[in-house]
């Protein structure tokens, strides 16, 4: 299972940002979904994790400024985050639990997309 996460850049404070993470493969059927976030100076922390019946997890504080959501059909995981702040620049990577026939369920991993928050 692949993964590739897009749809970060430049935003100003206050702005908003959709990120979006794709899942492909073959013969896969996702679990769960998940964004982290990499600060500079500090440790990947979790953003939100969504299940593929729709129950969702935020990390602290993020719930109110950040929505998940997953396309089931599409494979696909969206973060949508609004009112950005200059402490959300981050790169942000998606990762997936999903089940194959020949591994059984596993976490894969994609490569991140950069948010930069300008004050």
């Amino acid at each position: 299972v692949q993964l590739q996460a897009y749809g970060g850049g430049l935003v100003q404070a206050g702005g908003s940002l959709r990120l979006s993470c794709a899942a492909s493969g073959h013969d896969f059927i996702i679990n769960t979904m998940t964004w982290y976030r990499h600060r500079p100076g500090k440790q990947r922390e979790l953003v939100a994790t969504i299940t593929k019946d729709g129950s969702t997890n935020y990390g602290d504080s993020l719930k109110d400024r950040f929505t998940i959501s997953l396309d089931t059909v599409k494979n696909t995981v969206y973060l949508q985050m609004r009112n950005l702040r200059p402490e959300d620049t981050a790169t942000y990577s998606c990762s997936a639990n999903a089940w194959t026939l020949r591994l059984g369920p596993v976490d894969y991993w994609g490569l991140g997309t950069q948010v930069t928050v300008s004050s």
